[in-house]
């Protein structure tokens, strides 16, 4: 086999490559992780207009109003949790052979960490936990939801041929997560995307030495050596007792992050100012429906402010006017 053909298969078996079960046909330099390898399978990912829809959301909603910094995009997030993710499967199926972990595993649990955002709709949290409750009372939406309706089409509407129905349904179930014993799948593998247990996942590794970086706020947890001090027990991911220090500043930093980032006075303000404008907007433009139709559904990001602005109708005139007190 020449190396052009090896560096194209994609996923491999465990006693092919040694170190590694993954291909890279090319590397991606990234600020948090440096260079990150991606296989051809998340590159067939990565090409699709569904996931470069993730350019376009803001990775810290409304917060980037207050903090100029803050300008990084859900696109580079998921690239460096699926990095993390791979990590921490690879890792411990090399310290673990017991484990009995699967190339399918690692494919598996990579992608879920590479998709688990496609569902975030405009300003993220702010969509799916302010609009849509009053849009739609009573609606059981989540962005969870959202990325497996996306990643549905996303695999329709590009001919993602690599992965069988069983696949997929595992991939959406490691983005959701649960802590519900899941019939032929290894318990352990669902905290590593979205830990439902305690919520130590490489999800919340990367957002919050992503936002902190990209802000300019001091972190000092060390994520990578929580991934190297790790091991499964008991069908659980546990982590050395000498990580607790580091465990405990991970939460800190993210509470701090809360307190003086996240729910900082002005970008709430311009949250309730923006969820207002989609609300008057909503009996217009239909936003709101949207979360069941994935081919408009792709088209919903952060650029909604603008297509309101740019609108002539006589019943955007509110929403308009609420935009513009934001500017200034």
């Amino acid at each position: 086999m020449n190396q052009r053909t090896l560096l194209r298969r994609g996923f491999t078996d465990l006693d092919d490559l040694g170190d590694t079960v993954l291909d890279h046909s090319t590397h991606v330099k990234d600020p948090i992780h440096g260079y990150i390898p991606l296989s051809e399978d998340m590159l067939q990912i990565i090409d699709t207009p569904q996931f470069q829809r993730l350019r376009s959301l803001k990775q810290m909603g409304t917060s980037y109003f207050v903090f100029p910094g803050g300008s990084h995009n859900r696109f580079e997030h998921c690239i460096g949790t699926a990095f993390l993710a791979g990590e921490v499967v690879q890792g411990l199926a090399k310290r673990q052979p017991e484990l009995e972990i699967s190339v399918r595993d690692i494919r598996c649990v990579t992608l879920a960490g590479l998709c688990h955002d496609l569902g975030h709709g405009p300003f993220s949290h702010v969509f799916d936990n302010e609009f849509i409750p009053r849009a739609q009372p009573g609606a059981q939406w989540s962005h969870e939801m959202g990325s497996e309706m996306m990643l549905d089409h996303l695999i329709d509407d590009n001919a993602i041929d690599f992965l069988d129905s069983a696949d997929i349904a595992f991939i959406k179930q490691l983005i959701r997560g649960t802590t519900t014993p899941m019939r032929d799948e290894k318990m352990f593998l669902f905290d590593i995307v979205a830990n439902k247990r305690n919520g130590v996942d490489v999800d919340r590794f990367d957002y919050v030495q992503r936002d902190c970086y990209n802000v300019g706020e001091p972190s000092s947890y060390d994520f990578s050596r929580l991934i190297l001090n790790s091991r499964v027990i008991d069908d659980e991911i546990c982590y050395n007792q000498k990580e607790a220090f580091n465990l405990t500043e991970m939460f800190h930093t993210r509470y701090s992050m809360h307190k003086r980032v996240y729910s900082h006075r002005a970008a709430k303000a311009i949250e309730f100012m923006i969820v207002d404008a989609m609300l008057i907007a909503d009996p217009v433009l239909h936003i709101s429906q949207a979360v069941t139709d994935p081919r408009r559904y792709q088209t919903l990001t952060d650029n909604l402010l603008y297509e309101i602005e740019r609108s002539t109708e006589p019943e955007l005139q509110a929403a308009r006017d609420l935009i513009a007190r934001i500017h200034v």
